[in-house]
């Protein structure tokens, strides 16, 4: 059987993509965040680029996506949100501190009125997307930079410096630390993601490993599965860092990880398994998205500065077809 090819979208972003994220609403757009600065929103199916949008925040670091909304994320640490229908950009509110520090790496939504951001500046904060004053609801120390953030239900996670994996519940209003604890993978975490079914979470890191990590601490049933970690997104001797992973939106416990060595692998982490490896990119694997039904893989080929300033390809994003094969749990 030959393999589906992975075709690219027209009118890409002109540096650096941070974010995918397909728009529930409508299953074949595809919306994408990039240092150039633009929020863009692709149909994946028309193959045309419907929105490009500067959201006047310099380069934007983070997405999430609401029905008939986008929230981005910037370095200069303001949160917007972009009116798909109208193209109309409203500030939601901003991270402060000293400048350097105030950028919003991370947003995720807890529902449709109910954004999280966190960022450099160690805080998280929680946004109620009807209020037009600008401070967030609740806030939350965290133990240092955050990099990577994920939400399922009321209960959120972000990985940050000092190799600290947080975990923030949300009730009544208020969002507290429930468990912060040392990540098991010895070097940076720099993206993190829930089992759909939130009995844990998988960690990817800037040494070539992914850890996947239960939740008994918190009281949630592991079924006895205890925490693992592999190797991954390697070429010989040359260990590339994990930019971005995200699960199977059907198949619940398998996902696809993203690398620097310009590889998508896919997973099934219930089982401990390597499922596939798509054809090599021309550059790092910077962010990942499938669709609402796991038939299609977003992939953002875009260097991300792993070796520093040089010519590299340039930035764009594909649309790739995946293979039941590529993507069912194995058995055991």
């Amino acid at each position: 059987m030959s393999l589906p090819d992975a075709k690219s979208l027209p009118d890409p972003p002109t540096d650096g993509i941070s974010a995918l994220q397909f728009i529930p609403s409508s299953p074949a757009l595809l919306a994408s965040t990039s240092w150039d600065g633009s929020a863009r929103v692709h149909d994946t199916e028309g193959w045309t680029c419907e929105l490009s949008q500067s959201m006047d925040s310099g380069p934007l670091l983070s997405l999430t996506v609401l029905a008939a909304d986008l929230v981005t994320g910037g370095l200069d640490g303001s949160i917007r949100k972009l009116d798909i229908p109208t193209s109309t950009a409203t500030v939601v509110g901003r991270h402060t501190g000293e400048p350097s520090k105030v950028a919003c790496s991370c947003l995720s939504s807890l529902d449709e009125n109910t954004v999280v951001s966190a960022g450099w500046n160690s805080q998280c904060f929680l946004w109620d997307l009807r209020s037009s004053s600008g401070t967030p609801i609740s806030t939350v120390q965290l133990p240092g930079k955050a990099f990577g953030m994920d939400v399922q239900n009321n209960r959120i996670v972000v990985a940050t410096s000092g190799r600290r994996i947080c975990f923030i519940d949300y009730k009544g209003g208020k969002a507290e630390v429930v468990l912060d604890r040392e990540s098991s993978l010895k070097y940076q975490s720099r993206c993190v993601s829930f089992f759909p079914d939130g009995s844990g979470v998988a960690l990817g890191s800037i040494e070539g490993r992914v850890a996947v990590e239960f939740l008994q601490d918190l009281g949630v049933d592991s079924g006895g599965k205890k925490k693992y970690a592999f190797k991954c997104h390697r070429v010989n001797d040359t260990v590339y860092p994990v930019n971005c992973l995200t699960f199977h939106p059907r198949n619940n416990i398998t996902f696809a990880t993203g690398g620097c060595d310009g590889t998508v692998v896919t997973w099934d982490g219930w089982h401990k398994k390597k499922l596939a490896t798509l054809p090599k990119f021309q550059t790092s694997i910077a962010a990942l998205a499938f669709n609402h039904d796991g038939s299609k893989l977003a992939i953002a080929s875009s260097y991300t500065f792993e070796e520093g300033e040089r010519d590299h390809p340039r930035d764009e994003i594909f649309i790739r077809p995946m293979l039941d094969s590529e993507c069912q749990p194995k058995a055991q």
